[in-house]
C-alpha cells in the first residue's frame, strides 16, 4: 500500500495540531492493594510504605530505585501523598487499597533522580494448564503478585472471546493488532504448565523470548514466572541513557494520514522524546530523525511494547532502529 498524495503533503508541510492520543490502563498505576495483618496505625504505615514502592517502580517505568539517595526517607514518608485508602475483606484476609497523589509521585520521582522511559503498559497473561484451558484470574494470583510487587500490571484474556495463544506466540500480526486495540499493551506473557515444569514464552511488540522453568507446585511455577517476566522486560525495555540519544526511525505500513498523525502523536507523547523531524517518505514508510533521552533501540522497544499498534520490524538501510504499523 502506497501513502496517498495527502500524506506526501503533510510529510512536507507537516501538521498545524495533531490529534491527542488518549492514555488507557487496565487501572491506575498510582493505585496498589496490599494484603495487611490488622488496622492498627504500624501495618497502616508499612502497607503504605510497600504500596509507594510498587508505584515508584511503576512510574520510572520498571527502573529499581532501592539504591537511589533517599528512597529510604521517601518511603518513610510515604502517607503524606496518600490520596486516599481503603480496607477490604477478600478470601486471602483483609487487604488495604492505597491511591496515591499522582503529582507528588513524579515529583518524588524526579526528586530521586530518574529520567523516566514511561510507565510501562501492563502485561497480557494467557497461561494454560496441563488440561491446555487457559487459567482464569484467581489461578493467576501468584504470579500476579510477584509482578506487582515489584511494579508490573497484568490484565487477564476476556473469558468469552480470549486470543489463540498460537497466533501470538507465531507472533501473527493480526492477532498482536487486537490485543493492542482491546488490551492496550503490546506485552504478553504466554504460559504452559506441565507436572512439575513449565514453558514460557514473554512476547514485546512481536519479538520474543522463551524459557522455562521447575518447581514442586503450581503456585511456585507462577510466582517464578512473575519474577522471570519482570527480569526480561527490565532488560529489554528499561534503558535510560545518561544523557541525549539521537538517531533515525523508520516506520514501515503507514497506510493514510491519518496513521502518519497517530504516529507523530505516539512519539510526541512518550516522555522520553524530545524532538522529531520528518525526513522523507517511500511507499509507505517514513524516515524520522528523533532525540530522546534514551537509546533509539530502547525507544523502538518500548514503543512496540506500549500498546501503539506499533511491531519491531526488519532492518532497513539508514536506520537505528525499524517499527512496523499494524492495522
Amino acid at each position: 500500500m502506497r501513502l496517498s498524495r495527502l500524506l506526501i503533503v503533510t510529510l512536507l508541510l507537516g501538521f498545524a495540531a495533531l490529534p491527542s492520543l488518549q492514555a488507557q490502563s487496565s487501572g491506575s498505576p498510582y493505585s496498589v492493594v496490599v494484603p495487611v495483618a490488622d488496622t492498627s496505625d504500624a501495618q497502616r504505615d508499612q502497607a503504605f510504605a510497600t504500596a509507594l514502592g510498587q508505584v515508584l517502580t511503576r512510574v520510572a517505568g520498571g527502573q529499581d530505585l532501592r539504591s537511589n539517595p533517599g528512597y529510604g526517607d521517601a518511603l518513610g514518608k510515604a502517607g503524606s501523598i496518600v490520596q486516599k485508602f481503603q480496607y477490604q475483606r477478600a478470601a486471602t484476609g483483609l487487604i488495604l487499597d492505597v491511591e496515591f497523589e499522582p503529582g507528588s509521585v513524579r515529583r518524588l520521582v524526579s526528586k530521586l533522580g530518574v529520567v523516566s522511559a514511561g510507565i510501562k503498559p501492563p502485561v497480557l497473561l494467557l497461561v494454560q494448564g496441563r488440561d491446555g484451558n487457559l487459567f482464569e484470574q484467581a489461578a493467576l494470583a501468584n504470579l500476579a503478585s510477584a509482578a506487582a510487587a515489584r511494579g508490573t500490571n497484568v490484565v487477564y484474556p476476556d473469558a468469552t472471546n480470549p486470543p489463540d495463544p498460537a497466533k501470538v506466540a507465531a507472533a501473527d500480526p493480526a492477532a498482536l493488532a487486537t490485543i493492542n486495540q482491546h488490551y492496550h499493551t503490546g506485552l504478553v506473557l504466554l504460559g504452559k504448565l506441565h507436572d512439575g515444569s513449565a514453558d514460557w514464552t514473554l512476547i514485546s511488540g512481536g519479538q520474543p523470548q522463551r524459557w522455562s522453568s521447575h518447581g514442586a507446585t503450581e503456585d511456585a511455577l507462577l510466582g517464578d514466572a512473575g519474577n522471570g517476566m519482570v527480569d526480561r522486560i527490565g532488560k529489554q525495555l528499561n534503558m535510560i541513557g545518561a544523557g541525549p540519544s539521537e538517531g533515525k526511525l523508520w516506520i514501515s505500513g503507514l497506510g493514510s494520514a491519518a496513521d502518519y498523525a497517530n504516529l507523530l502523536a505516539a512519539l510526541q507523547a512518550d516522555p522520553s522524546v524530545k524532538q522529531v523531524t520528518t525526513l522523507g517518505a517511500e511507499n509507505d514508510a517514513v524516515l524520522l530523525y528523533v532525540k530522546a533521552s534514551v537509546p533509539m533501540s530502547g525507544l523502538a522497544a518500548n514503543l512496540a511494547a506500549g500498546g501503539h499498534l506499533l511491531l519491531q520490524g526488519e532492518p532497513h538501510p539508514g536506520a537505528d532502529a525499524n517499527l512496523r504499523w499494524l492495522h
